[in-house]
């Protein structure tokens, strides 16, 4: 279900309303969703990983049952496979499955299985019918219009095991540039940037990367685009300190951005990693 941005789509995708029924993938029993390009690179998605490492780890140990769900890891294993080498070592009795819509890219990954550790299934919004702890599902909602998107939020979130946590977001094809929302049953929590700082003109070349329900958002009086205004600001008023490098001045920029009062959540120190975690309450559409 992985696919490279959303600018290749030219027609979105739907998910019919949930009192019609959901719609079916073509020719599936149960996997809800439609496939995407696949495309996908290794360490794409290790922005999004070393956030989880760093953040939900705990979670995953306190879990009787550390399961986490890979949804669309396309047509290679790789970051699926990237995702449990990461969290293995931290998490004792860690699963990881990858869930894809087309079998036929299941049946392609099927080499590197590794029962219960790694595994592979035929799945979409569903999840296959497993109840996991975490899900990490990047890049597949692009193609869908925003209601559809948010019917697959509902969808998702409704599949998770106790306590469960949904990590949806989007990145760009080498994973310089990403952005994803954190839910659990009750909805969004918070919206995290992460980017290769050195990259960017200025903070706002993220609103490329925003999700699904935040990136029509943008625009004049709506509180993401009062946000990535107001950071583009502090990026600018931090300029001296280009000189030691843009790391520096993104540090500096979030660091006055959180003097003016935006809710960040998590260590200041991984600000200098060219990441924020910024309250879902500030940013939300309303």
């Amino acid at each position: 279900m992985s696919e490279a941005g959303g600018s290749d789509h030219k027609r979105r995708a739907s998910l019919a309303p949930r009192k019609a029924g959901p719609r079916l993938a073509a020719g599936r029993a149960r996997a809800l969703g439609l496939p995407t390009r696949g495309t996908t690179n290794a360490n794409r998605l290790r922005r999004a990983d070393r956030w989880l490492l760093a953040t939900q780890v705990p979670r995953l140990r306190d879990a009787a049952r550390p399961l986490v769900v890979d949804l669309g890891y396309g047509a290679s294993a790789v970051t699926t496979l990237e995702l449990a080498d990461r969290l293995g070592p931290e998490v004792p009795g860690l699963e990881v499955v990858g869930l894809e819509i087309d079998p036929a890219r299941v049946a392609a990954v099927a080499a590197d299985r590794d029962p219960p550790r790694v595994d592979f299934r035929v799945g979409g919004f569903e999840l296959a019918g497993l109840r996991p702890v975490l899900v990490r599902a990047f890049n597949v909602l692009r193609q869908y219009d925003e209601a559809s998107a948010a019917r697959a939020w509902e969808t998702m979130c409704a599949a998770l095991g106790p306590g469960g946590l949904l990590v949806e977001g989007t990145c760009d094809e080498w994973g310089r540039r990403a952005a994803w929302v954190a839910l659990d049953a009750d909805g969004p929590l918070t919206l995290t940037l992460s980017a290769r700082v050195a990259d960017l003109d200025r903070p706002s070349d993220l609103a490329e990367r925003l999700p699904k329900a935040l990136i029509h958002h943008n625009v004049p009086g709506r509180p993401v685009h009062g946000f990535l205004r107001a950071f583009d600001a502090a990026w600018a008023a931090a300029a001296g300190l280009s000189t030691f490098g843009p790391r520096q001045r993104w540090t500096a920029a979030v660091s006055a951005l959180a003097d003016d009062g935006w809710p960040f959540v998590g260590s200041s120190r991984r600000w200098r990693l060219g990441e924020l975690t910024v309250r879902w309450s500030a940013v939300a559409p309303g």
